[in-house]
């Protein structure tokens, strides 16, 4: 059994994947970027559809797409976000990253931590901004120190199927301290024997088939299907009663 995240773009896909069985919503805009904080408007909309139908819902904090390495007005915007929606949400996605001295990828601890401390006491999920990292044993590390309580990660591959390796040792490291949501391509024609290759306790996918339509009912319902109920599945800190 696994947790059952649907990422949405629109208000139409949040209805949909509400009725069809997901367990939770991952609000964001703009698909192609990979994800940014969405409108006012839309989260007060997404967040009316989630209470009636009592599932958590999450938005990304992410002022723009491209890297993860922001600005100090950029870092100042995101803080402001979480203060406005704090109140319409069950939880947050974000990840910050900085450079090393050898010009890598890690996490930034200190401007997520405050992130994570600004969300209080809403969990927080570290996005795939993680996949960037050079060394991802360190970095679990550094999303703990910060706080968050669970990643969402492919793996460090361009999908969680090819990522499956890096996904079962990932979770085998967190030793429960930390959640593992396994995200990237994730279908149901996959996402049961990714679940097998990796024992990941929580799954992500946006179940669009149509690059230009919304969730599709039909794909989430299958994922429903495929990962089986999880009423008795907490990650760390879900306010499940809440709604």
């Amino acid at each position: 059994m696994a947790l059952l995240e649907i990422a949405c773009f629109n208000l139409e896909s949040v209805k949909i994947a509400c009725e069809a069985g997901a367990d939770r919503i991952e609000l964001c805009d703009d698909r192609l970027s990979g994800g940014v904080t969405p409108s006012f408007d839309k989260v007060a909309g997404a967040s009316l559809l989630c209470r009636k139908h009592g599932i958590p819902l999450f938005v990304m904090i992410r002022p723009r797409g491209d890297d993860f390495v922001y600005s100090q007005a950029e870092h100042s915007q995101m803080l402001a976000d979480v203060v406005k929606y704090k109140a319409l949400v069950d939880g947050f996605v974000f990840g910050i990253l900085t450079t090393d001295v050898d010009e890598g990828y890690i996490v930034d601890v200190v401007r997520t931590g405050s992130l994570v401390a600004a969300a209080q006491p809403l969990p927080c999920t570290f996005h795939r901004a993680f996949d960037e990292v050079t060394h991802w044993p360190a970095a679990l590390g550094d999303v703990l120190q910060a706080g968050c309580t669970s990643v969402l990660t492919s793996g460090g591959a361009k999908t969680a199927e090819d990522g499956t390796d890096i996904l079962r040792r990932l979770i085998s490291k967190a030793e429960g301290r930390l959640g593992i949501i396994a995200g990237g391509a994730l279908r149901s024609s996959n996402v049961v024997e990714i679940i097998a290759k990796t024992g990941v306790k929580a799954v992500h996918s946006s179940a669009i088939l149509d690059d230009s339509g919304p969730a599709d009912a039909a794909e989430v319902a299958f994922l429903r299907a495929a990962v089986g109920s999880t009423k008795r599945i907490s990650l760390r800190k879900h306010r499940y009663d809440s709604r």
